[in-house]
């Protein structure tokens, strides 16, 4: 099996040959990590490609996830709402909250993925990719997008958000449901330039910031609507906030696979959402980037152990950060050989 068809085996419920390990990667890690500057990575297409097909060949065994990832950090989902984006040579762009607030998002009309902000660019750019892909037998199996809450936050700020979810929760449920509607419109407009995809990723930590009655009232209404509108797709959620008084909810939203905080016991995890394939959780920080490899390897088989390797795609517990060496990906992968 390839790192994917185990990674899609077990996200669909099955189980394969080995326990899959995927990792997920975007613009804060891959340039750094092949040394060159970020924005050469979003603006040359040859540059994307090559160091993308070099990350597959350097990790053979590693599901990357999204894989061949077209993304402009956080900023794709707020330019379509006229946030000012901020561009840097050594890390991805950053977001200026935008100017009114909520007041003048409201007044917004629904953003078209194909002509507004930066998401056109990012079709186009799909388009081209998959072209040079597919003679290598490399078709782009999954898509992504932020969240409602995750997308809010950047527009808003999230102690604006949070702060006027409680107060005036009737203008931000107005907006939450409108940037889900973009999400889905944003998710599909992706789905339609491929070939075969087989997946999305949705990414957002803010959920984990929600009293339950919050999350019910904030959350639910509106991951459960994106999940649904892909039923027979394989759904990813990254959240990883430590948030487990929220894990059984959250397991009945409607994803498949759940990408969270090394901070919530995994087999914890494993008793509240039994259902869900867990990819995890292997500090990000503390130890893929600050620790040994050896510490990264015990760590996973501590994962292993756990679960019994039953419903589990070994990970990071988040996405990769900055300054993760390529020994302590090796590690991780070392604790399937080694099992």
């Amino acid at each position: 099996m390839t790192p994917w068809e185990r990674f899609a085996a077990v996200a669909r419920g099955g189980a394969a040959e080995k326990i899959p390990v995927a990792f997920i990667v975007d613009s804060p890690w891959i340039p750094g990590f092949f040394g060159i500057d970020t924005l050469d990575y979003f603006l040359r297409p040859d540059e994307w490609l090559r160091v993308n097909l070099a990350l597959r060949d350097r990790f053979p065994e590693i599901a990357w996830i999204p894989g061949f990832w077209v993304e402009y950090g956080m900023a794709v989902e707020p330019s379509v709402f006229g946030a000012r984006v901020m561009w840097h040579h050594d890390q991805a762009p950053s977001i200026e909250h935008v100017p009114g607030g909520l007041a003048t998002l409201l007044q917004f009309e629904l953003a078209d993925p194909q002509q507004h902000g930066l998401m056109p660019l990012i079709l186009q750019r799909y388009a081209v990719a998959e072209k040079r892909l597919l003679p290598e037998g490399l078709p782009i199996k999954m898509v992504a997008a932020r969240g409602p809450l995750a997308i809010a936050g950047w527009l808003l700020g999230i102690t604006e958000l949070l702060v006027g979810l409680k107060t005036d929760p009737e203008p931000h449920a107005r907006l939450l449901d409108t940037i889900t509607t973009l999400v889905i419109a944003w998710l599909r407009a992706q789905i339609g330039v491929l070939r075969a995809p087989e997946a999305i990723l949705v990414l957002d930590d803010i959920v984990g910031m929600l009293s339950p009655k919050m999350f019910e009232q904030f959350a639910r209404p509106y991951y459960a609507r994106i999940f649904s509108a892909f039923d027979g797709m394989i759904r990813v959620f990254h959240n990883d906030t430590p948030c487990a008084y929220l894990l059984a909810p959250m397991s009945t939203l409607g994803f498949d696979v759940f990408n969270f905080s090394h901070e919530i016991d995994i087999a914890d995890a494993q008793t509240k959402m039994p259902r869900v394939a867990l990819m995890g959780n292997v500090p990000t920080l503390d130890v893929m980037v600050r620790g040994t490899p050896a510490q990264a390897e015990t760590w996973a088989r501590e994962c292993i152990r756990k679960t019994n390797g039953r419903g589990l795609i070994l990970s990071a517990g988040g996405g990769v950060s900055p300054g993760t060496p390529a020994e302590m990906i090796d590690a991780v992968v070392k604790a399937i050989d080694n099992r």
